[in-house]
């Protein structure tokens, strides 16, 4: 299906430009965004790509990640049947899972990376897109946040009285959504159209090594040196939390964004803590994960260019203005508000877009409008869904990719009527 897409965005924006005489601006657009996918997202991933994968190696050695997917089995079970309970893809998954609901986006991606990387070693079919792999994207493509971080932080710029009271919206809309795609993804693999195709030559293979392998044991001293850690990072989050400007803020919301603030720092510094109590070696281990980052970064380059660069040359074009005007009026009449039709257009495609637009969208409304609230809950309940599927497929080399992209479609709507329900609901005086 991408295929499809990516060919209408780029034959449409090239007509529409000779049409509006915007060709100038189409070509200019397209060498832009071929700038900002190498230069701007792959070259800086890497770095932070070697820091994760190397931390995730030290996870793999010491058993934390079997802990994790031991830990969390029977919900993984059921939406992962084809990965085996014991699989690194597990633990892995759940990490990106968890990092994606803190906000903390760059520890979500490289780990998502790694998780799709261990899903692609079950793959029996290279360049397709297995059933396990739909279903991570999908639950990827509509993220569950506990705080959008980005959007809260743009509402309060524009002086909103309250910037933090559409958390409890966006976070419906992103549950909506999230369950929206686990049912879409798991009724698309059924269809005809989206089988599998046969299995040529070896199939991929995993023998799980627990009854050989004895996993890793704490020293006798290990737990105790943990318990300090950790309650080492109790009592800065205690710190965090008591600062003048977070006790104006709701319990709820002063915990979570602690919790944020903390995650990273704790992750960096109790993943190698772990490893060396359980005499991993970890400056050789880490180093080992960490070489995997550049090669991924380098490989999801050309997906980015051909991704971004179509989005840029449609927008460039006026696509999405020109899409606007003629579906604008038909969701007026289901009292859809036009003004949001420009942001949810751009909410799957283009992170950096949707920003600037709902920016836009708060200068014009005001910051504590209706339409400005319900912008700010389709920016916390929605993803980018486009570039994640290329992100992610990129990085194991998947062109075939089935069902996921229509399941994150199907997520995307979701979560746009869920955040306009729940604001008139909520918000509507």
């Amino acid at each position: 299906m991408l295929n499809y897409i990516w060919l209408s965005l780029v034959v449409m924006a090239v007509l529409m430009g000779g049409v509006s005489g915007r060709l100038q601006e189409v070509s200019g657009a397209a060498f832009e965004a071929c700038k900002t996918a190498v230069m701007g997202i792959a070259l800086p991933l890497a770095g932070v790509m070697a820091l994760w994968l190397g931390l995730m190696k030290l996870a793999e050695k010491s058993g934390l990640v079997e802990i994790l997917a031991r830990a969390l089995r029977p919900i993984l079970k059921w939406l992962f049947p084809d990965v085996p309970a014991e699989h690194p893809a597990m633990g892995t998954m759940v990490m990106n899972i968890a990092a994606n609901m803190l906000g903390l986006s760059n520890a979500a991606t490289p780990l998502g990376l790694r998780a799709m990387q261990d899903l692609d070693k079950l793959n029996p079919r290279p360049g397709t897109a297995s059933n396990a792999m739909c279903t991570f994207l999908a639950i990827n493509t509509a993220s569950v946040q506990l705080i959008p971080a980005t959007t809260v932080a743009i509402l309060a710029a524009a002086g909103a009285k309250n910037p933090t009271q559409i958390i409890g919206t966006a976070f419906f809309a992103s549950c909506c959504s999230t369950l929206t795609a686990i049912l879409a993804v798991k009724f698309f693999e059924r269809l005809p159209m989206f089988a599998l195709p046969p299995v040529e030559g070896v199939s991929a293979e995993y023998v799980a090594e627990t009854g050989e392998r004895q996993a890793p044991r704490l020293v006798w001293w290990g737990t105790y040196a943990l318990l300090v850690f950790a309650a080492a990072f109790v009592f800065f989050g205690w710190q965090h939390a008591a600062l003048p400007e977070q006790l104006a803020r709701q319990p709820l919301v002063r915990f979570v964004e602690a919790v944020s603030y903390l995650a990273i720092p704790f992750l960096v510094g109790f993943f190698p803590l772990y490893a060396a109590l359980c005499r991993v070696k970890v400056y050789e281990e880490f180093v080992e994960g960490a070489k995997e980052g550049f090669q991924v970064a380098i490989r999801i380059i050309p997906y980015l260019v051909a991704i971004i660069s179509a989005v840029a040359m449609f927008r460039a074009a006026g696509g999405i203005d020109l899409i606007t005007k003629a579906i604008g009026p038909i969701l007026a009449g289901v009292s859809f508000p036009s003004e949001l039709l420009p942001l949810a257009l751009m909410r799957p495609l283009s992170g950096s877009g949707a920003t600037g637009l709902f920016a836009e969208l708060v200068k014009v409304q005001g910051p504590d409008s209706l339409i400005s609230q319900m912008g700010a809950t389709i920016m916390g309940g929605t993803e980018t869904t486009f570039y994640v599927l290329a992100v992610y497929f990129g990085s194991v080399a998947v062109r075939r990719t089935r069902h996921a992209v229509p399941a994150g479609l199907c997520a995307d709507v979701a979560g746009v009527t869920a955040a306009v329900v729940i604001c008139n609901l909520v918000f509507a005086r």
